[in-house]
């Protein structure tokens, strides 16, 4: 029997996908197929490269009831920008779930992995942030950074934005792409401390090996979603910030508490309250989110394998809907 594949670009998969309610929905099924067992989601290989000031991610996970599952390929070599490249890179495989016969390779450089993780941060916006956002703000200037807020809003229709980086010519920039792109009031400041201050609904999206929001500055009402630690040695929360918050939730807590912000955490000693619920047992309501306006909620995003399964079926549908790619034959 004549077997092919389809082949589909960035560009492809840019005009078939938007990062939009259906993106959104996907990954929330994902979390709450998660919650669910029956999920089969190794651990993440991960790849610290610092001679090259890289890392590589390897992630999949198969997911009951999805037609496929997805093996995606992460690297990021951080010194790129310098060489006239771009930092973050890779490939998304899917494979049929019943036949483990490849049906797609999404040639995507990161953008699904972009996709799938801003969606990400809309679910936790969705059930875990105030329902009133006048404000909100990110830390960090970079893809993410303007992703993880266009996805909030979504969620979240807030009219002002504020931002903060280490390089005040990138939040000037990042501040200008989301004006124009959302419509929104966006203003880049010189001080972290002033944008938690000042919003309902913050976003982390940072590398950072050190951290960039204080225990001191949460405040009632405030959600905060980081999302930048992903890699053993990486953390942007002051550890004892997870202890201060009213509910704390994890996508994975098997991989925050070796990759996220509950590892820094448990080895501060600041984390005692046990095993925290995970982002799929919040949207399955099998644990209570946010109860009151006033309460300080924490979302850590490391990242899923189930996320990229999501993502990837999802890109199918939409580009065979769009006749986009171009079909091999693999014989």
């Amino acid at each position: 029997m004549p077997r092919d594949t389809l082949i589909v670009t960035e560009a492809e998969l840019r005009r078939c996908l938007p990062l939009d309610t259906a993106a959104v929905d996907v990954v929330e099924a994902a979390f709450a197929a998660l919650a669910g067992g029956g999920v089969v989601m190794p651990p993440v290989l991960s790849m610290d490269l610092p001679m090259v000031h890289g890392e590589v991610d390897v992630k999949t996970a198969y997911i009951p009831g999805f037609a496929g599952f997805a093996i995606k390929v992460s690297p990021g070599f951080f010194d790129n920008p310098k060489k006239g490249l771009p930092s973050l890179n890779g490939l998304m495989i899917l494979f049929s779930a019943e036949t483990g016969l490849v049906e797609a390779l999404f040639l995507d450089n990161g953008f699904l992995t972009d996709l799938r993780t801003a969606a990400a941060g809309a679910v936790a916006a969705r059930h875990l942030a105030p329902d009133r956002v006048g404000t909100a703000g990110v830390i960090g200037t970079g893809v993410q950074a303007r992703l993880q807020i266009a996805a909030a809003r979504l969620e979240r229709p807030f009219d002002r934005v504020l931002v903060w980086g280490r390089n005040a010519d990138h939040a000037a920039a990042c501040a200008d792409d989301i004006a124009r792109q959302l419509g929104v009031a966006a203003e880049a400041v010189d001080d972290p401390e002033r944008v938690v201050a000042e919003s309902q609904l913050v976003i982390t999206a940072t590398p950072a090996k050190e951290p960039v929001l204080r225990a001191e500055w949460l405040h009632p009402g405030l959600h905060v979603t980081a999302m930048g630690s992903d890699q053993d040695g990486k953390a942007e929360l002051d550890p004892a910030c997870l202890a201060r918050a009213d509910l704390y939730v994890a996508d994975r807590v098997s991989q925050t508490e070796r990759l996220g912000e509950l590892r820094a955490a448990l080895a501060a000693g600041t984390w005692t309250r046990g095993t925290p619920p995970e982002l799929g047992q919040i949207v399955t309501r099998a644990h209570p989110g946010r109860t009151a306006e006033d309460q300080i909620t924490i979302a850590d995003l490391t990242g899923t394998g189930a996320q990229d399964t999501a993502i990837a079926t999802h890109a199918l549908a939409a580009v065979t809907a769009a006749g986009a790619g171009q079909r091999i034959s693999t014989e």
